[in-house]
């Protein structure tokens, strides 16, 4: 009988973390052996949100534990914290940590060299999907204009969203470009005509959106529109523990969702 997985999640006072927490009562392919939680969300040893099982074993400290995989949605110090627990005992990691800067991205390139590694802005597989349309449909109207927009809930610190990133990373190199170079992220007064070739972003904030993502390829007389809307927050809590799954025991390096697709496809 195969052993089950050992799995931390770490960031599991947060929305994705009670997800997880939620689905991992029921799957038998993972042994949960620690959720571990920022100092703010204990408190005289037990997390400060009840609704939670007791019987876990909930801590701020990666003292002593023993893990095959580790799932992260944190914030920056947390991953930072993980990517070391990972790379010194030889642990897989899986993020959906967004907002990295280039300083913790150089470091989980570094790792990635040691460890298998999937970082993913969005762990939908229908998200997967709708980057693979806009790719084709960039690369198909390369002179048409290009918006994308992105809607979350009023708490969401980052914007644009980094799956609004990765949709946006993915149109540019199907056009031979890059974000850096022609991605505008913000108009207003009056920013004269739009320039040939941009990627537009527009960002909505307000109550409990899970997340909403639209491209725009917009060519005279007629456009097209891409969109994807989630409506339950479990898609990626699935989305995370199917990638945990599927990368535990892989060689070491950087993936994505899309190599776990691919690898589905081909068997």
């Amino acid at each position: 009988m195969t052993q089950p997985i050992r799995l931390v999640i770490n960031g599991a006072s947060g929305r994705m973390g009670r997800a997880l927490l939620a689905l991992i009562r029921e799957d038998g392919r993972f042994d949960l052996v620690s959720a571990l939680v920022s100092k703010s969300s204990v408190h005289n040893g037990a997390p400060v949100f009840p609704e939670l099982p007791s019987l876990l074993r909930y801590s701020h400290e990666w003292d002593a534990i023993t893990a095959d995989v580790v799932i992260d949605f944190s914030g920056l110090d947390g991953l930072a914290a993980a990517l070391g627990f990972c790379a010194a005992h030889d642990a897989a990691l899986v993020t959906g940590t967004t907002g990295i800067d280039a300083t913790l991205q150089a470091k989980l390139d570094e790792a990635s060299q040691r460890i298998p590694l999937l970082h993913a802005t969005n762990f939908s597989l229908g998200v997967a999907v709708l980057k693979r349309l806009l790719r084709e449909a960039a690369a198909a109207l390369p002179d048409w204009d290009l918006e994308i927009i992105e809607a979350h809930h009023n708490r969401k610190e980052d914007a644009p969203s980094g799956t609004a990133l990765t949709l946006g990373h993915a149109a540019a190199d199907a056009r031979g470009t890059t974000l850096a170079k022609d991605a505008v992220y913000a108009r207003e007064g009056r920013p004269g005509a739009r320039r040939s070739g941009s990627i537009g972003f527009a960002v909505v904030r307000g109550g409990d959106v899970v997340g909403e993502h639209t491209a725009l390829l917009l060519g005279q007389g007629e456009r097209v529109e891409l969109s994807h809307r989630a409506t339950d927050r479990s898609i990626f809590a699935r989305g995370a523990l199917e990638a945990a799954a599927w990368l535990t025991g892989r060689k070491p390096g950087s993936y994505d969702i899309d190599d776990m697709l691919k690898a589905r496809v081909s068997g």
